[in-house]
């Protein structure tokens, strides 16, 4: 791969992840019943679980910056973190869905959503790699 094919993919990997952390983020945020309502139609969001969303949107959208302003060793190592955080996430979607704890579809999307950020993460690291 030339040198400046990997940069495109690796700045397209970085940007699809930092955007989806910001949007997921922010809703998270700022939105968070919205979302616990999809999650649990049946029942009336608890604030332990608005504080969560609360607390891992905040947390998201701060990942997201942080990947739009670091370069360089400090993008890398975002990017390692990136991979062990969308993998973690990955997992626990998918596993509330074996359990039964989320609706088959719900789970679905929630595993499918972290997979996808897992991959960008590992994209533009493996692509960081490669160009060394």
């Amino acid at each position: 791969m030339t040198g400046k094919r990997v940069a495109g993919i690796r700045s397209a990997a970085v940007l699809g992840l930092a955007g989806i952390r910001l949007f997921n983020g922010a809703a998270g945020l700022l939105a968070p019943t919205l979302l616990i309502q999809r999650l649990d139609r049946d029942s009336e969001p608890n604030p332990a679980a608005v504080y969560a969303f609360r607390l891992f949107g905040i947390r998201t959208v701060l990942l997201g910056l942080d990947l739009l302003t670091s370069r360089g060793e400090r993008l890398t190592q975002n990017l390692r973190e990136g991979v062990l955080i969308h993998g973690s996430d990955t997992v626990t979607a998918a596993m509330l869905g074996l359990r039964g704890h989320l609706a088959p579809r719900t789970a679905a999307l929630t595993t499918l959503i972290s997979a996808v950020n897992t991959a960008l993460a590992v994209t533009a690291l493996t692509v960081d790699q490669e160009k060394t």
